[in-house]
C-alpha cells in the first residue's frame, strides 16, 4: 500500500485510477498531474519509485483536495444557514436542497418511514390493556 495525500492506494491499481480515490481528483486531473510529473499513466502504483511519489504529492498541493474541499463545503453550508437562506433551511431540516420532490421518494434524506395515525384493532386493544392494567 503506497500512501498519497494522506489516503492509502493499493498496489495493483493504475497511477490515474487510484489518484482518483482522493478526494477531489477525477480522471482529467489525475492524469495531468501525472503528465505534470513526467508519469507514465498506464504505470502502477506497485511500480512507482519513491521520487516519483513525492513528486505526486508537491503537484497534489497546487489543489484543493481532501479536507481542504471537506472545509470549503462545510463552510459554504454553514454561511447558507447563517443567512437564512432557503437552502440552507433544507440543510437544517435534512431535506433535499435542489428542488427534488419530498412527496414521495427522498428516503436517504428523510429516513426510514414511520407509520404516523395507523393502528390496527390489535395493537389497539393492547395498548388500552396495558393502560389499564398499569392504572390498577
Amino acid at each position: 500500500m503506497t500512501r498519497i495525500a494522506g489516503i492509502d492506494l493499493q498496489d495493483n491499481w493504475k497511477a490515474n485510477y487510484a489518484l482518483t480515490k482522493i478526494r477531489g481528483l477525477g480522471w482529467t486531473l489525475s492524469e495531468k498531474v501525472l503528465k505534470d510529473c513526467g508519469i507514465d499513466i498506464k504505470k502502477r502504483v506497485s511500480d512507482l519509485s519513491s521520487e516519483e511519489i513525492s513528486k505526486i504529492n508537491t503537484e497534489l498541493e497546487k489543489y484543493q483536495i481532501e479536507g481542504d474541499i471537506a472545509r470549503v463545503v462545510r463552510e459554504n453550508i454553514q454561511r447558507l444557514q447563517i443567512i437564512g437562506s432557503y437552502r440552507g433551511m433544507r440543510h437544517v431540516r435534512g431535506l433535499p436542497a435542489r428542488g427534488q420532490r419530498t412527496r414521495t421518494n427522498a428516503r436517504t434524506k428523510r429516513g426510514k418511514r414511520k407509520t404516523v395515525g395507523a393502528f390496527k384493532k390489535e395493537m389497539l386493544s393492547k395498548m388500552t390493556a396495558n393502560k389499564d392494567e398499569k392504572a390498577k
